[in-house]
């Protein structure tokens, strides 16, 4: 069941699964929403963690402005801030995906005493900025450029049932609204990707970090180097992009275990 609050005027839509003390925010990756974790979220709670998934704006049933100022990793960290202030949560594990674990590093710097600790699966840090000006400047020009054929595409497949998980995953960007898309895109790659080196060292939070091997957008040593950045960190290495997705039960006993650790 999706449910929303308001912020700055605008609708945020979020997930919620479990209910109990031992709260955990997980944010999606670019581009994508918060049915990533359809299948995780459920399975935390039934370890006893209230698990919420945000849709962050322009993304899922949030509000989709068309605006690109609307969108910066610095506002996604308000948005989550405000999250917790609306469900009156006063500290929680904060974490997320590629966009959502930079999400949950900004959240962290900008309130460390409302985040009890970080989970961070493939941050995108300096070393990924090459790649991902390669893969999302050609992809936002596109856009601009299609955006009225990628709206016909996207009312089509929006008719188009949901099935599987991965299937939904991959065809989701479809599905959007261009022009949304193309604010969101803008609005992130003229802004800062993540928060600067010296504000990620002062973050103290026990961190769990997932890195994987062979993603240029996610390159492993923008893992390795937030581990060796933070204090308290345990890295964790995944064998692909897609062991979470299709074998996760290794994963997922890394998370139990690193959020036991966490709420003891």
């Amino acid at each position: 069941m999706v449910s929303s609050f308001t912020h700055r005027g605008r609708r945020v839509a979020y997930r919620e699964y479990g209910t109990g003390a031992r709260a955990i925010v997980m944010t999606h990756g670019l581009l994508m929403d918060s049915r990533m974790y359809a299948r995780l979220a459920p399975s935390l709670a039934r370890f006893g963690h209230r698990v919420i998934t945000p849709d962050m704006l322009g993304h899922g049933e949030s509000d989709q402005p068309h605006d690109m100022i609307a969108y910066s990793m610095q506002q996604y960290g308000e948005d989550v801030i405000a999250l917790l202030d609306y469900l009156g949560i006063e500290q929680a594990v904060v974490g997320g995906t590629s966009l959502g674990a930079n999400v949950a590093l900004e959240t962290a710097v900008l309130a460390p005493e409302r985040v009890r600790a970080l989970v961070l699966e493939m941050p995108v840090l300096e070393n990924a900025l090459p790649a991902a000006a390669a893969a999302f400047v050609p992809l936002a020009l596109a856009l601009r450029v299609s955006h009225r054929s990628m709206a016909v595409v996207a009312k089509i497949m929006r008719r188009v049932p949901r099935s599987h998980l991965l299937v939904d995953t991959m065809i989701d960007f479809l599905r959007r609204d261009p022009v949304a898309s193309l604010a969101v895109l803008d609005g992130l790659i003229f802004g800062r990707v993540a928060p600067p080196i010296e504000a990620r060292r002062a973050l103290a939070q026990p961190t769990l970090v997932i890195g994987h091997p062979s993603d240029p957008i996610h390159p492993f040593s923008d893992s390795d180097r937030i581990a060796r950045e933070l204090a308290d960190t345990h890295l964790v290495t995944a064998s692909s992009i897609a062991e979470w997705r299709i074998r996760p039960s290794r994963l997922d006993s890394e998370l139990r275990a690193f959020l036991d650790g966490v709420w003891a």
